[in-house]
């Protein structure tokens, strides 16, 4: 009897393996769902309610990616907690990295950043020697400087997740998927042309990735919850340059 069911099993097995890209048979399917944190078998507002609420409640995450917004796109790689962040910004083939601890904000870019000419050739920015002097330097940045906002942005977990943590128009589960070897449900906006969210199904329900609405960019999301070390820049490293940054 014994080896009777163990041949069938197989025969079962192998079945189920020859119709895999097939109709579905009775008793080959699992449950897509089993063993995970459950949150595929909800509604897509409530999967989205739960992965927001993780991701606010974590202490820190990883964000990657390209973010387009009023025609310019920015490719990120950021590192961001509660108390604040660091990483680099790419943008019109500029690359600069940011820190900021507590309110303090520093920005760190090669001279070529910090210079720029018109079509004429004509210097526009800071001049050469300002410029040479601010290369590799870490710049504080002034917290009544034009740029101050906009760049802290960039450091601000909660300010950055509450503004690409949103899909717009009627949500919907869109199936199964995988991010990096996690199991995922995706949840779309509009069918997808609102955006896209893949939520972890192991664990915790933190996004995963995102493609926003429009062409706007797509992110991923990793190393939720873990620490990393947050120290300001030796003296020796650091420029103040006053009230206002140099144009750039």
């Amino acid at each position: 009897m014994r080896h009777g069911r163990t041949r069938r099993t197989a025969l079962m097995g192998a079945v189920c393996v020859l119709v895999a890209a097939g109709p579905l048979v009775t008793g080959c399917s699992e449950d897509p769902d089993a063993g995970t944190n459950g949150v595929g078998k909800l509604p897509a507002e409530r999967i989205q309610a739960r992965t927001k609420a993780a991701a606010d409640a974590a202490e820190a995450v990883r964000l990657a990616g390209t973010v387009v917004t009023s025609g310019r796109t920015y490719r990120l790689d950021m590192r961001l907690k509660s108390g604040g962040g660091t990483g680099s910004v790419t943008s019109q083939g500029a690359t600069f990295q940011l820190l900021r601890i507590g309110e303090e904000l520093y920005l760190k870019a090669d001279a070529g950043f910090w210079k720029h000419e018109d079509g004429k050739g004509d210097d526009q920015g800071t001049d050469a020697a300002a410029a040479d002097k601010l290369d590799g330097k870490y710049v504080k940045v002034p917290t009544g400087d034009p740029s101050y906002k906009k760049f802290s942005g960039f450091t601000d977990k909660d300010v950055l997740l509450d503004g690409l943590l949103t899909l717009h128009g009627t949500l919907a589960t869109d199936g199964h998927h995988e991010q990096g070897g996690v199991r995922t449900i995706r949840i779309t906006g509009d069918k997808g042309s609102g955006g896209t969210l893949d939520v972890s199904l192991e664990g915790r329900p933190y996004p995963l990735r995102l493609v926003r609405a429009g062409g706007a960019g797509t992110l991923t999301f990793s190393a939720w919850g873990e620490d990393f070390a947050l120290a300001e820049p030796a003296k020796g490293e650091t420029v103040d340059y006053g009230h206002q940054l140099p144009t750039s």
